[in-house]
């Protein structure tokens, strides 16, 4: 298990930040990607997971459905992410770490998107190595869009479990195609 802080680093970022700056209510106050191998990012998925994670941390919509909940129903909440047997696994906890509700998503309508950010990251480096600028700006572009229609198909499938905002969905997008890297 790998827990990340807003600078990207190791650590408890709860811990670092003073209590009346922590989120509450609706509110992630931490994410820990389990089962990660952080050394087998390329440099662009390395960044993309650490502005991920800090923007998760500074900005979030997360409130799981209260009928899904054991214990407080309002957070903050510690979100486990993993990708387990095909499947995205949130494993929602309260903020002592508790669990309080685990929510499964399968992969399969993710897989186009999966497959079509692993191929812009590989032409993001590509065009990096051969100095084009403007293809970057054009991949980039892509992956807006990517991440974008990713986001969409995020908020579909946690519909009824878990309200999150467009931001918030992008940034669990993210760090799905992260996780999914080390499959």
């Amino acid at each position: 298990m790998t827990e990340f802080d807003a600078n990207g680093s190791a650590g408890d970022a709860a811990q670092e930040r003073p209590a009346q700056e922590r989120p509450t209510q609706g509110r992630l106050a931490r994410v820990i990607l389990d089962g990660m191998a952080h050394g087998n990012l390329s440099p662009v998925q390395e960044a993309d997971r650490q502005q991920a994670v800090a923007d998760l941390e500074a900005d979030n919509l997360f409130l799981p459905e209260v009928a899904a909940l054991r214990g407080p129903r309002s957070g903050p909440f510690l979100l486990h992410l993993s990708v387990q047997e095909g499947r995205l696994v949130l494993d929602v906890r309260d903020a002592d770490d508790a669990p309080m509700t685990v929510f499964a998503l399968a992969l399969g309508p993710f897989r186009r998107l999966l497959k079509d950010y692993q191929l812009l990251v590989d032409s993001h480096i590509k065009a990096v190595e051969e100095g084009r600028e403007a293809r970057i700006q054009a991949i980039d572009m892509g992956r807006r869009g990517l991440h974008n229609e990713g986001a969409e198909l995020l908020m579909l499938r946690l519909h009824g479990k878990v309200a999150i905002d467009q931001e918030t969905a992008r940034r669990l997008f993210t760090l799905l195609c992260v996780l999914h890297q080390r499959i």
